[in-house]
């Protein structure tokens, strides 16, 4: 190790690099404070890569009488769409119905009451469609002859946080990554906390610690306060099957599955159809989440019951899965513990913040609130900003957020093509998608497909592995493939080792 101490001095320390995390640093940096974020691993390595990649209102907490919930993450829905236009996008969900799961009156007001929750700018209301002449219709089982049609919408969730992180670093925090919080101590005043990680050793003194661990927030609230029970979280278990695609059409399906679990069939990467999630508790080691046979099992039945096409176990290219911390509400199932997040302060000394639950949806609204908190305890209070901010590379139509950039990607991507024709049409779509304005900076100074250097694997350049790695903390195979994009399922076996070699080769120049 190291004998460099390198010492930060600093308002807020967050402990955790998923969407919360993030989401917190970038309002804190914005209203001033001085951020300091560390995480163990890679930005949304964990949980928060490994949702179902949907900014919704969660229709089904509606069942359980969370009208507070659907109603919060419906307006952050479009708020969010509007700040990343490039990252988010809208969603047509189909819902065939199961005369066997719910009557269709109960849908019908459920989905009228959904409508109508919170103000819509730009997604179209929920509809009633004869599935026997809807495209939709097609793929499924021919029982299935009616259904209805609601909006939420897409996101690209590991780019979510990267952009939260990278706005904060723009706006003065530390981003940190591979950089573990070990040794904590508290004073009245401050806390004094040791990160190690990557040969270096860190230490950090900072006014505020705020705890954003996620599935790790109720241990490493335990070990920062020496206290012995306290909280307790309950850890669901998601898993995910990525599958050759199982339709044509670009609308998503939403399956009300008779034991209870609400499972999405939603289009993938192009090619492919991404199936999830399953909802099941979780006692096993964090670091080591997986997808279980009975997941994967499950998961292909639930297809073979809803779609003409039947797949088997053997037919799953790619499977992930991620651990959500609820907070304990003694629910009886997995499926019906709330999605709320709960913000927990304790004031015995330098003042803590610890994180529990929430929902990619919420994320912002999360963050506005916990920072609100750290403002006003540490004597430096500022109002909100991030509702009306676009995230880096959101700003299509200018710096203000709005549902242009949504409405008329296309638009503004058709201009990109001719800013720089000599981009294939297949790249042009990506990095409009994946990074928005700031493709221009990824392409700085460079007019011609050989000026992005050599083609490392299909699709991906050095000009792009470079710019990831300096600006987006990317440092390794995986965190590229399967984080920063989503190329991982279009790489040949081999491919991620050579990327690897080439990362390693140039790591020290490169990484920030």
């Amino acid at each position: 190790m190291d004998d460099t101490v390198k010492r930060y001095e600093c308002d807020v320390l967050i402990v955790g690099g998923g969407i919360n995390g993030a989401a917190i640093a970038r309002d804190a940096a914005g209203r001033g404070l001085r951020v300091v974020l560390c995480e163990k691993d890679d930005l949304a390595q964990h949980t928060s890569s490994a949702s179902s990649k949907l900014i919704h209102g969660g229709l089904r907490y509606l069942e359980h009488y969370e009208f507070g919930l659907v109603r919060k993450a419906l307006i952050e829905r479009e708020t969010l769409m509007r700040s990343a236009p490039h990252i988010m996008y809208p969603l047509r969900f189909v819902m065939p119905h199961d005369r066997g799961v719910r009557p269709a009156w109960m849908i019908r007001a459920g989905l009228f009451l959904y409508d109508r929750l919170a103000r819509r700018e730009f997604l179209p209301g929920s509809e009633a469609i004869d599935l026997r002449h809807h495209p939709a219709g097609d793929a499924l089982q021919p029982c299935f002859t009616r259904g209805f049609m609601y909006s939420d919408g897409w996101v690209d969730d590991a780019r979510l946080v990267v952009l939260n992180a990278l706005d904060a670093r723009e706006r003065g925090a530390v981003i940190l990554t591979h950089a573990r919080c070990g040794a904590l101590l508290r004073q009245p005043h401050a806390w004094s906390a040791t990160l190690e990680g990557t040969g270096k050793r860190m230490h950090v003194n900072a006014r505020c610690l705020v705890n954003a661990a996620g599935p790790w927030a109720a241990r490493f609230l335990q070990g920062a306060t020496n206290a012995a029970g306290g909280r307790t979280l309950r850890l669901i278990k998601g898993s995910h099957i990525v599958v050759p695609r199982l339709f044509e059409h670009p609308h998503a399906y939403i399956f009300q599955h008779p034991d209870g679990r609400i499972v999405f069939a939603l289009p993938y990467e192009g090619a492919f159809t991404l199936v999830g999630t399953t909802d099941v508790d979780y006692r096993g080691e964090l670091d080591k989440v997986a997808i279980s046979l009975d997941e994967t099992t499950y998961l292909c039945q639930l297809v073979n019951r809803y779609f003409r096409r039947h797949i088997t176990p053997g037919d799953v290219l790619w499977s992930y899965a991620g651990v959500r911390p609820l907070v304990e509400d003694e629910a009886a199932s997995a499926a019906a513990a709330t999605r709320d997040f709960r913000l927990e302060p304790d004031r015995a000394g330098a003042p803590l913040l610890s994180v529990f639950g929430g929902k990619i949806t919420t994320s912002r609204k999360l963050a506005e609130q916990a920072v609100d908190w750290v403002g006003q305890t540490l004597g430096h209070p500022a109002p909100g900003w991030t509702a009306e901010a676009c995230l880096p590379g959101g700003d299509l139509y200018g710096p203000l957020p709005g549902k242009r950039g949504v409405l008329e990607f296309d638009v503004w991507r058709a201009r990109q093509g001719q800013r720089y024709p000599w981009l294939p049409p297949q790249l042009l779509a990506r990095y409009t998608r994946a990074y928005g304005t700031r493709i221009h900076t990824l392409l700085a100074r460079r007019g011609s497909l050989a000026e992005l250097g050599l083609e490392v694997l299909p699709g991906l350049y050095e000009a792009e592995i470079e710019y990831l790695m300096r600006f987006e903390w990317a440092r390794s195979s995986a965190d590229i493939l399967w984080r920063r994009t989503k190329l991982g399922l279009h790489v040949a076996p081999g491919g991620a080792a050579l990327l690897d070699e080439w990362i390693g080769a140039r790591l020290g120049v490169l990484a920030l």
